[in-house]
């Protein structure tokens, strides 16, 4: 077996680690712009209200977006009786309570799960997947995307994406004020800094998914196993998501780290960048429990 539950707290340690280094960034950033406008506290204070009013944001809304985004809608309890089945199943193995079912009505088969926390979080399939998919397979899919909320794993990329979207908008409010305004003095110092911060925000966007997605996965893969008893159905499952050439129609990009399976293409570059490890090794590990 190649997964030990030391990862999860190495990986939750170096996790914590990264958040620091951003909140570090956002400090930067909010210094130098503070800077521009000769006051470290008006600086200081954009960054501080940024931060607070993305987060306040992700933490009452932030589901919700994501939900829309995909076009999910609250899965019927008669239309999808054996899904409700599922979740509320493996919902009281994982000692979680019951989060929201959705459904997208989509041909690909894919999965995720949003919420700050285990009382307000939810579950959304497609048709697609269910399509394709007997019992025990969307038993262990359902079972993956409920380990990532027993384990916070959506709160912590919420949390991501409010750090990341911070440090964007801070970046181009540097870039705007540099041409439009600021202290005049150094302005085209502070040009290339926005100009950088810029460039280098969706760099910085993909870097800090890949460092809190990829061991998350196979954390919780494992954990499906443990809580349906059956690593058998979700490495099934993600065999037949291996093999499927059908990408979402509405999949947002930015989303595609709370996929069970990636809507990126399989291009070098992309594989290079994927937020989730190849599905053959999940697969392995899964059949090596």
């Amino acid at each position: 077996m190649t997964f030990t539950w030391t990862e999860i707290r190495q990986n939750n340690l170096k996790t914590s680690l990264l958040f620091f280094v951003f909140f570090g960034l956002i400090a930067a950033i909010s210094t130098v712009l503070g800077l521009m406008f000769n006051s470290l506290a008006l600086g200081w204070s954009i960054g501080l209200i940024l931060f607070l009013a993305y987060g306040a944001f992700a933490y009452y809304r932030g589901s919700q977006m994501a939900l829309s985004l995909n076009n999910a809608q609250k899965a019927d309890e008669r239309q999808y009786r054996q899904l409700h089945n599922i979740v509320e199943e493996l919902s009281i193995a994982a000692s979680l309570p019951k989060p929201d079912v959705y459904i997208i009505n989509e041909d690909a088969p894919n999965a995720f799960a949003t919420g700050m926390n285990p009382d307000q979080s939810a579950v959304a399939v497609t048709t697609g997947l269910l399509n394709i998919m007997d019992r025990d397979e969307v038993s262990g899919v359902i079972a993956h995307e409920l380990a990532h909320i027993e384990s916070r794993d959506t709160k912590t990329m919420l949390i991501a994406g409010v750090l990341v979207g911070s440090i964007v908008i801070l970046a181009d409010i540097i870039f705007h004020a540099s041409l439009f305004g600021g202290n005049d003095r150094g302005n085209w110092v502070y040009l290339i800094v926005g100009i950088l911060a810029s460039m280098l925000a969706p760099l910085i966007a993909q870097i800090i998914k890949l460092a809190v997605s990829r061991k998350r996965e196979y954390a919780a893969d494992a954990k499906a196993a443990q809580y349906t008893r059956n690593p058998e159905g979700l490495a099934s499952a993600l065999e037949k998501l291996g093999s499927t050439t059908k990408k979402m129609d509405h999949a947002n990009r930015s989303l595609n780290h709370l996929y069970i399976n990636s809507e990126l293409d399989g291009s070098f570059f992309n594989n290079l960048f994927s937020t989730h490890p190849p599905i053959e090794d999940r697969v392995k590990r899964l059949r090596d429990l």
